[in-house]
């Protein structure tokens, strides 16, 4: 398979459960052809330059796999012969190093840690039987890093272009408890519709990923323009030339903000966490942040975006956390009249306790929590 830069290919871009809309629409902004909504991913055709693209500017993207065979295996027989069906000297060589993750919903494959061993093995006694020199294994920095994905009898084979998860922007240092992921984050605020032409503030910010990524977004600043390696970049076909181009233009795109970004936390912990983040990630101008109680807090002037991820309750008494929603529900009532709020919790309890109808109510999974994200229009007279 030849991923030149004129040639187009299919590609899939991981996100989260509940994304999926949001991701199809950055892949339009950024010109995929032929984008088919699928569970927890989106596949579209682009060609080498959209997969740089890809990489750099999607904000809700976890990686971005290019498939390379597709085949039908019912025991490991046909698993290991469909793998070796792939001429794999076409990525790397028997010097080189590689690494396998493996997905696995299947009767047949129970066990994705056996299926990473087959494929591996299919893998690196191709090399061995055609040269003597196989590949050896490096599950942190690989040369090339192969996804197996096996949904009943049907196994796909890619290359991840993207090496680690592409939430790990690079800017973040330091995390307080339960840090929300950055891919999540900047979902959210896509989700929320805000439309960079007002106020935008988080009163609990914690180590201050969600101000971050909606700074980036006020900015049009590429989400991943902190991070320094990609898995690509290991690639036989990697044109740095290319990849020097595109990562200009998009430092070049940047958009002027005219209004503000704030947060606040009641933790002195979590705003020198969240100063530092900031810090980190190029923006310290762009974000204001202090200690604040959210009921205490001054809003600024004009109508505003509110979004905030409170504590879900895993470490508060039920009496304390019903408490805590009810007085973010009463502040914003009497705050924030004019201006549109987003809380994100797993607590479905405490969330009645807020006190105002949702508009809109939106589920996502992160892990094992279900994740709800409600709406809510704070109108004068509330």
């Amino acid at each position: 398979m030849n991923l030149n830069s004129k040639d187009k290919f299919l590609i899939t871009a991981k996100t989260h459960h509940g994304l999926e809309d949001v991701l199809s629409e950055e892949l339009k902004q950024l010109g995929a052809e032929n984008i088919i909504k699928l569970t927890r991913a989106v596949s579209f055709q682009g060609d080498q330059s959209l997969l740089y693209k890809a990489n750099l500017c999607l904000r809700t993207a976890l990686r971005i796999l290019v498939p390379i065979h597709k085949f039908k295996a019912t025991n490991e027989t046909w698993l290991y012969r469909g793998v070796q069906k792939v001429d794999w000297s076409e990525y790397l060589t028997g010097r080189d190093t590689l690494a396998l993750d493996s997905a696995v919903n299947s009767p047949i494959f129970k066990n994705s840690q056996y299926v990473f061993l087959k494929a591996k093995d299919a893998i690196v006694d191709q090399f061995r039987n055609k040269t003597g020199i196989r590949p050896s294994v490096d599950l942190d920095n690989p040369t090339v890093r192969i996804n197996v994905f096996i949904q009943n009898d049907e196994v796909i084979l890619s290359l991840d272009s993207s090496g680690s998860s592409l939430h790990k922007r690079g800017y973040r240092n330091e995390v307080n408890e339960a840090p929300l992921n950055e891919a999540l984050a900047a979902g959210l605020i896509l989700m929320s519709g805000w439309d960079r032409q007002s106020n935008f503030i988080d009163p609990m910010c914690g180590s201050g990923t969600i101000l971050i990524e909606a700074a980036m977004i006020a900015h049009n600043i590429p989400p991943n323009i902190n991070r320094k390696k990609f898995g690509l970049m290991s690639w036989k076909n990697f044109d740095k030339s290319l990849w020097d181009k595109i990562t200009n233009e998009a430092i070049n795109n940047k958009s002027k903000f005219n209004f503000s970004i704030t947060g606040s936390d009641i933790s002195p912990e979590a705003i020198r966490i969240a100063r530092n983040n900031i810090k980190s990630a190029g923006l310290p101008d762009k974000i204001k942040v202090d200690r604040k109680d959210f009921i205490k807090l001054i809003p600024p002037e004009g109508k505003a975006t509110i979004i905030m991820n409170p504590p879900y309750g895993e470490r508060i008494q039920p009496e304390d956390i019903n408490y805590l929603y009810k007085s973010i529900g009463d502040t914003l009532k009497q705050k924030y009249a004019g201006s549109e709020a987003w809380i994100l919790s797993s607590n479905l309890e405490a969330l009645k306790n807020v006190g105002l109808r949702p508009s809109k109510k939106i589920i996502f999974h992160a892990g094992p929590l279900e994740l709800r994200f409600n709406h809510y229009s704070l109108y004068a007279g509330l």
